[in-house]
């Protein structure tokens, strides 16, 4: 039997991929484990569909100065040691990183062991950890051709992103019953991350009462984030996060609003739905988010609206103009052909 072990977490970003992946894999075939830090959501996602799970060590990476710096590369190195002790009882033939803080001492180690490892970077440019962790790597795929501008060329191809199967199988008519909805207004999505959007809550709420005049508003508003009173709000749902009902919800959505994640967008690319990312800032990022946006409002797959220049106002105003640009936004993505990231990463794997 093939023996893998995953990496990758600090966000869902850094785990559905993982997850999508896992999914496809026989189990009569593969032995499969995974990497993680002790406190990340990877440990929860992970145990949820039972596999082994172990915990290492992992330090913040950081731009900025900070003395927190110093303590980390010592965390750094004791989750290289980590790691390595735990391949070398695994023996695993192939290592997959979806990048975040607690992949890097995993890559590390497992280079030093001779373990092939592969690892896919989500947005248009890499991230710190993908960064240190690419010269250790055997092949590194992209979701964006962009990407492919700051990798080394002889290892690194573009295949888009491992779009788990099961969000594409949902059931619109599932959807609104679910939400109590009808079919006789479109569904808007709000989607803000696994920890929710404080700005993007407060700009729906302050226009719920023209926007249902419209529209069925569906909010993913994250953890700790509903209000309780707008709870009897007719065409209005507030839920903190969904699981297993997540691609009956798409299914019946019009529209999407976002985030500018990666995974997320490209999850929507291949569900045709026309979406408005508003990214996070570069007060709160490295800009990632803006620039995943501006790539997919170039090629026409969506309408940006960069934080600092959401308000009420200009908010309703892009919802509008999303409305009136579906049909083009729509043609566009049906001439997207790169949905084949998690075949090839299937592929990819059994040469090992």
């Amino acid at each position: 039997m093939k023996k893998i072990v995953f990496t990758g977490g600090g966000t869902a970003g850094h785990v559905t991929p993982n997850l999508a992946i896992i999914k496809e894999l026989n189990k009569n075939e593969w032995d499969i484990h995974y990497i993680g830090s002790k406190k990340g959501i990877e440990k929860e996602l992970i145990e949820k569909i039972n596999i082994p799970y172990y915990s290492i060590s992992s330090g913040k990476l950081r731009r900025y100065l900070s003395v927190e710096n110093v303590k980390d590369i010592f965390k750094v190195l004791k989750g290289c040691y980590d790691a390595r002790k735990l391949l070398k009882k695994i023996k695993p033939d192939v290592v997959f990183s979806k990048g975040g803080f607690v992949s890097v001492p995993v890559v590390i180690a497992a280079s030093m062991l001779k373990i092939p490892v592969l690892i896919h970077e989500s947005d248009l440019t890499p991230g710190l950890a993908n960064k240190i962790a690419m010269r250790f790597a055997s092949k590194i795929f992209t979701s964006f051709e962009e990407t492919l501008n700051y990798l080394p060329k002889e290892k690194s191809s573009c295949i888009g992103s491992p779009i788990r199967k099961d969000i594409l199988t949902g059931s619109a008519t599932a959807g609104r019953h679910f939400l109590d909805f009808t079919s006789s207004k479109p569904i808007i999505t709000v989607m803000g991350g696994s920890l929710g959007a404080k700005k993007i809550n407060k700009a729906i709420r302050e226009n719920l009462d023209v926007l249902t005049k419209k529209y069925q508003i569906v909010h993913l508003c994250g953890k700790g984030n509903v209000d309780e009173a707008l709870t009897t709000n007719r065409g209005y749902k507030q839920l903190e996060y969904v699981h297993d009902e997540l691609a009956d919800i798409l299914a019946a959505t019009s529209f999407v609003i976002t985030r500018g994640g990666s995974n997320a967008i490209f999850e929507f690319l291949a569900l045709k739905l026309p979406m408005l990312i508003i990214p996070l800032s570069k007060q709160q990022s490295r800009g990632d988010q803006i620039l995943n946006a501006k790539s997919f409002t170039k090629k026409g797959f969506s309408l940006t609206l960069e934080e600092e220049n959401l308000t009420s106002e200009t908010f309703l105003e892009t919802v509008q103009q999303l409305d009136e640009k579906q049909a083009a936004i729509k043609q566009a993505m049906n001439s997207n052909v790169k949905n084949g990231g998690l075949t090839e990463i299937l592929q990819e794997l059994k040469k090992y």
